[in-house]
């Protein structure tokens, strides 16, 4: 339990590092975290509550700027809670990710890559093409409020724009929140999913009651107005319905692949896509992928990596637990002409039987990216698999670490690479990857590239 400071006198200090939430952190006594400054830094600040192992501080002047700090682009910085590193320079924030992957590899995993592999990095602006946006009527202020949750509070932060959010969505919040506002069922909209695709952008309306005639017709003027499709979602994720049907799909390309890809507003897509472009083609560099290889493609989805790597090997296995993403893989199997892919539903959580169709095939290369949880469940399945090379694509340092250290420990297979993937600029997220090799042990040998 914390308590409040509210006659706390201001002290300066000297910033020692980040916290994974991206706060700085104040040591000499008791640690003080402090939301907006740098590590390096010399900064006066004033605590704000206590808890037991720390306390909370509020930044009141930067004395000696930090040489990476820069001035965050978004008006609502500081307060919105999409974004909690916008003052910090790209480059640094991809250092500074790097340094907590190797932490964590280290404390949770006792392992460390023979190699580090250069941060993957592409546009740091308007690069997010999924999203969930909170929705708010604020009775006190007459009117919706649309954003992502605030930084230190449960409430819904009242933007006008998103400088992360792809065109057009993120320069439409403003006018979206006025329409919400003028609708019938303005308490009944909770939160809105956002699809941005190569051919069109969707916006999924939670609705918990349905709209009047009224309602319809000012959703519709909107999505003509702004070029989005609008969707309805009454209940479960199987509710979704457009707004007026019939909509052709929402689509993307892996242009290097040639691979086009359908997808429905809801479904799981990487949040970058210059990102997944480029983490495609690292895949495929990394796996060493030739007209030999047979790959498994764990919790695949709609075929991402599955698909856009078929066309370099003699076959291709991809594995997921939700049926409507295997419907979807395979439909976009059929519709890119790949005869060598095929999917498989399995509960991906608990260990797979040894008796499944695609467990009793030989695979030489396994590629994986799990929810965040991580993969737990399936890693003594893939080591009896014996492939060459598995490819871990994670989306949390701390279930990776955990896989790494089952799969090199206990599994005798070989951490030859790993780095982050900067697929969410400016938020703390880290997404990474890491290669295994069959067999063999290995010292560190490298530090890991800023």
């Amino acid at each position: 339990m914390g308590g409040g400071l509210s006659a706390a006198a201001a002290e300066t200090a000297t910033v020692a590092a980040l916290t994974h939430e991206g706060e700085g952190v104040v040591r000499g006594g008791k640690t003080v975290f402090v939301a907006g400054a740098l590590p390096g830094e010399r900064i006066r600040l004033r605590r704000t509550r206590r808890h037991r192992q720390h306390d909370d501080a509020e930044l009141l002047e930067v004395l000696e700027p930090s040489g990476a700090r820069v001035a965050p682009r978004c008006a609502h910085f500081g307060v919105c809670g999409g974004c909690a590193l916008q003052h910090l320079a790209p480059a640094a924030q991809r250092e500074a990710k790097q340094t907590e992957l190797a932490e964590t590899l280290a404390r949770v995993g006792r392992v460390q890559p023979a190699r580090w592999l250069a941060p993957l990095a592409g546009p740091v602006w308007a690069y997010r093409r999924r999203a969930r946006l909170g929705v708010k009527f604020v009775r006190k202020k007459g009117c919706v409020v649309v954003g992502f949750r605030e930084r230190a509070a449960p409430y819904v932060a009242q933007l006008t724009r998103c400088e992360v959010l792809a065109a057009p969505v993120g320069e439409l919040i403003a006018p979206l929140a006025a329409m919400l506002t003028e609708l019938s069922i303005r308490e009944q909209v909770p939160q809105i999913e956002v699809a941005i695709a190569d051919n069109a952008s969707a916006l999924v309306l939670r609705v918990l009651s349905a709209p009047s005639e009224a309602d319809a017709a000012r959703l519709r003027q909107f999505g003509a107005t702004h070029g989005v499709r609008l969707y309805l979602q009454p209940a479960g994720l199987d509710s979704v319905v457009p707004l007026d049907p019939p909509l052709e799909p929402l689509r993307y390309t892996l242009a290097r692949s040639g691979v086009e890809l359908e997808f429905s507003p809801v479904d799981f897509i990487q949040v970058n896509g210059a990102l997944n472009e480029a983490l495609v083609e690292r895949a495929a560099e990394l796996l060493e992928l030739d007209r030999a290889s047979r790959l498994l493609d764990l919790y695949c989805g709609l075929g991402n990596f599955t698909l856009a790597l078929a066309r370099s090997v003699a076959r291709a296995v991809g594995v997921e637990g939700a049926g409507a993403l295997i419907e979807g893989a395979r439909g976009n199997a059929a519709r890119n002409g790949i005869a060598n892919a095929e999917f498989h539903l399995a509960n991906l959580a608990t260990p797979p039987e040894p008796t499944l169709p695609w467990m009793r095939q030989s695979f030489t290369h396994v590629l994986l990216d799990p929810p965040r949880t991580g993969a737990a469940a399936v890693l003594a399945a893939l080591a009896a698999l014996a492939p060459q090379r598995v490819l871990y694509i994670s989306c949390h340092p701390g279930s990776l670490a955990r896989d790494l250290s089952v799969l090199v420990h206990e599994h005798g297979f070989a951490l030859q690479a790993a780095g982050v993937v900067d697929m969410f600029p400016h938020t703390t997220h880290v997404e990474s990857l890491a290669l295994l090799t069959a067999g063999g042990r290995h010292a560190r040998r490298t530090a890991p590239p800023a």
